[in-house]
């Protein structure tokens, strides 16, 4: 007696269940790809009516780059009992093409007849996804190789200057090219946090700055950047300020250097004769606004008309050949298009190969005065003197770095107290209120998180609710939220300048006029090796000090006591496989190489300090501190010889 499933069987229903109601697009065709039948599925996917396709031929529905690999294709599966996977785009009713996939079945392997089931589904989507996930990882190793390009220029402009500044002759010529220095690396983290942020430039949700700034100051900065390269190319490079354009404008100065940028060492790059010129005019006044000229010129390889239009696409130079030759993604042309775009400004471009290249930009500015620009003059922060009466408590194991925040503050008319580690300032505070701490993150007996979590813990107020700040030379990602984890207020960078130092005091203490908000965390600044010959650079310890002398004496006085006897220390340590105090001790010696100048020595002690911490052997740490030793020990020689 046949069972239930039996009789389904025989009475064909299945064939409706799964052919006719299915949702595979069903064919059956013959061996010269005549369509003999379709399901209803083909309506619902490709939009032709049940019928309608009978009698037509198959490949005549393929998209023409495909005919000719699917009907080879279909001649395999004509000799295979069953093929699978096979890949083809099939022209839709509404004019749309949709990719499929199908599994052939042979009919005549089975029933003798010369024809073929072809068992159809729709890919159309998966094939989006795999092309989406193909540009994303392309756009992905674009944007890690565009980082590379999108900083050289001012690094090369910091390495130009510094290698000039070695050899200036005057006062004049140095202070010229320590400027250029520094806005050169004030440019260059612009450019990386654009580049992080890219989605944001991309988006238009970019915020711009609306400070006060001379047109011909940034001009003079990017000048003095860009000027050692091009010596060194032995190219002429100039620029001409109009005197309408000659102006105080209210803007975003650092995106202003942005644009230049790209554009100056663009025409550097594809310059090999000739020269660069950069015009500056007023191009028109319109509702209050000031549309400035900026016009960069150069004698270069040019672009082919033809070329032209595509040279502001992501990831695009002109052509391979360039590209090759060059380098580089070509993300800055997009990148400084976006800009000007946000700015509401235009660009124009005008080349004529083996001639040169000008790009011409417009931007609209808001005219400024005197009173709108943004001047930080160190001298004038050093000297001010309206901060009598503060009470701070400065905790900090190390010598040099407590000795330089002291002195700064003293110049200040601040009362200072200080404490070489945690559990000296939990003893200070007991007995004594204080209007701000300075609290070093790594110390000794009690590092600062364990100190910040007994003060907001078990005093109470006024004492909890201290202001604390972190000071840490450990500038990494992370550690600003780790310190506020902790219940710190704020966290600074190792070394810092006055104005930092000045711009956290006024921050985080009440009642103080002219308070600010910027506090520079991640302005880890080096300094720069006098000569090839020396270990120490007086002149900048000099630029630290702001040329006081006394100020100069005590902080080699403290470092040729302090260093030698940690050098001792780490040398015990590592005899005795104290690796871990190995790394205390280089942490704690790392600010006073840093603020003397010792350039060789800064990524020894940092190399110590990371190896140790990581559990590096006993040989190599021993090499490494050897190296570090014998500079430090060139470097106090050094300092004992030098006149200040």
């Amino acid at each position: 007696m046949d069972s239930d499933i039996d009789k389904y069987v025989k009475s064909g229903d299945f064939y409706k269940a799964v052919v006719e109601d299915g949702t595979d697009i069903i064919f059956i065709v013959d061996y010269h790809g005549i369509i003999k039948y379709h399901n209803p599925s083909v309506e619902e996917t490709l939009g032709y009516v049940p019928g309608s396709l009978i009698g037509k031929k198959f490949f005549d529905y393929l998209h023409p780059d495909s005919q000719k690999i699917l009907k080879k294709r279909f001649k395999t599966s004509i000799d295979k009992p069953y093929d699978e996977n096979v890949e083809f785009t099939f022209h839709c009713k509404n004019g749309d093409y949709k990719y499929l996939e199908f599994n052939a079945i042979n009919l005549n392997h089975k029933e003798g007849v010369n024809g073929l089931i072809l068992d159809c589904r729709d890919i159309t989507q998966l094939k989006r996804d795999a092309e989406e996930l193909r540009k994303a990882k392309q756009a992905k190793e674009k944007f890690m190789a565009n980082m590379s390009h999108e900083i050289r220029t001012p690094i090369n402009g910091i390495s130009g200057m510094a290698t000039l500044l070695a050899s200036a002759e005057s006062k004049a010529e140095s202070e010229k090219y320590l400027s250029a220095i520094q806005k050169s690396a004030e440019s260059l983290q612009v450019i990386i946090d654009d580049i992080l942020d890219l989605s944001i430039i991309e988006s238009g949700k970019l915020k711009f700055e609306k400070i006060g700034f001379f047109i011909r100051d940034q001009l003079e900065s990017l000048y003095n950047t860009f000027i050692h390269q091009a010596k060194r190319k032995d190219l002429t490079l100039s620029y001409e300020i109009d005197p309408e354009a000659d102006i105080i404008v209210k803007g975003d100065p650092h995106r202003l250097n942005q644009i230049l940028i790209n554009l100056i060492s663009n025409a550097l790059k594809f310059t090999h004769i000739g020269r660069i010129d950069i015009d500056i005019s007023l191009k028109m006044k319109r509702k209050g606004l000031y549309h400035i000229s900026f016009d960069i010129s150069d004698t270069g390889i040019g672009i082919s008309r033809d070329k032209l239009e595509k040279i502001f696409d992501s990831f695009t130079q002109a052509d391979e050949s360039v590209s090759r030759r060059y380098g580089g993604t070509g993300l800055g042309l997009t990148i400084t298009k976006q800009l000007i775009d946000l700015h509401k400004g235009s660009i124009k471009v005008r080349s004529v190969e083996n001639k040169g290249t000008t790009f011409s930009v417009v931007l609209p500015f808001e005219k400024g005065t005197e009173k709108d620009l943004k001047v930080e003059q160190e001298k004038e922060i050093l000297s001010a003197e309206d901060l009598g009466g503060l009470n701070i408590l400065l905790v900090e194991d190390n010598d040099v770095n407590r000795l330089y925040a002291m002195k700064l503050m003293s110049k200040w008319k601040i009362e200072v107290t200080e404490a070489s580690n945690g559990n000296i300032a939990i003893d200070e505070l007991k007995g004594k209120n204080f209007d701000l701490i300075l609290m070093d993150v790594q110390m000794p007996v009690m590092d600062g998180f364990e100190a910040t979590s007994i003060i907001r813990n078990r005093f109470t107020p006024p004492k909890s609710t201290t202001p604390i700040v972190a000071l840490t030379a450990n500038a990494i990602k992370g550690d600003n939220e780790k310190c506020l984890a902790a219940g710190m207020d704020g966290y600074l960078s190792k070394p810092f300048q006055p104005s930092e130092l000045r711009s956290v005091i006024t921050t985080y203490v009440k009642n103080i006029e002219n308070q600010t908000s910027n506090i520079a965390a991640n302005n880890m600044k080096e300094g720069f090796s006098h000569n090839n010959d020396t270990v120490t650079d007086i002149e900048y310890l000099r630029k630290v000090c702001h040329d006081d002398k006394g100020f100069m004496k005590e902080m080699i006085e403290v470092f040729l006591k302090s260093i030698p006897e940690a050098l001792e220390e780490i040398k015990i340590s590592l005899a005795q496989n104290a690796f871990a105090n190995v790394g205390q001790l280089a942490h704690k010696i790392k600010p006073s190489i840093t603020f003397m100048g010792l350039k060789k020595a800064i990524p020894l002690v940092k190399n110590l300090e990371i190896k140790a911490d990581e559990g590096a052997g006993h040989k190599e740490l021993k090499l490494i501190f050897e190296e570090l030793n014998d500079l430090c020990i060139r470097a106090c020689e050094e300092l004992k010889r030098a006149t200040i």
